[in-house]
């Protein structure tokens, strides 16, 4: 009996591996899609994606931190950003060392049009799933991104291959 559940677990893992990568390849895809159709580059469509989920504004560090770029290339994208009038730097009044960097709402709303779009249906998908399986998505999800940060840093400590 168990080796049947070992089994059947296993089938299910190589499933959902198989279907893992599916969807992250498709996302990717679809992020540059989206960027494409904005004008952007795709690391710019997740930036303003992160940039507006939470509380801010941000410092280029911060940027940094939440997309696993060195601080230099922050810098570069919130430069594209800014030209492009999606944020504006702004001195912090706490530390006037630091600069905050504060999405621009006008140019915002030109990506969440797109975004508010495409999100229908997603609710759409989502609506077939029950509280508990909500919960185990939003478990699994929180769980992909804290190792997909914990992965990136591992690959940006290596040198890289010839």
């Amino acid at each position: 009996m168990i080796q049947i559940t070992n089994s059947r677990r296993a089938l299910l893992s190589a499933e959902l591996t198989e279907e893992s990568r599916r969807y992250l390849a498709a996302y990717v895809l679809f992020n540059q899609a989206v960027a494409d159709h904005l004008g952007l580059h795709p690391t710019d469509v997740q930036c303003l994606s992160l940039l507006t989920a939470g509380p801010g504004p941000h410092t280029v560090k911060q940027i940094a931190g939440m997309t696993g770029l060195t601080t230099g290339s922050a810098t570069r994208l919130v430069d594209r950003l800014e030209r492009d009038g999606y944020v504006v730097r702004t001195p912090d009044r706490q530390d006037r060392r630091r600069v905050l960097v504060t999405p621009v709402p006008e140019r915002i709303a030109r990506v969440t049009e797109v975004w508010d779009e495409l999100g229908r249906t997603w609710q759409a998908l989502l609506d077939d799933h029950t509280e508990d399986e909500l919960e185990v998505i939003i478990r699994h999800t929180r769980r992909a991104h804290d190792l997909s940060h914990a992965h990136m840093r591992h690959l940006r400590s290596r040198p890289k291959p010839d």
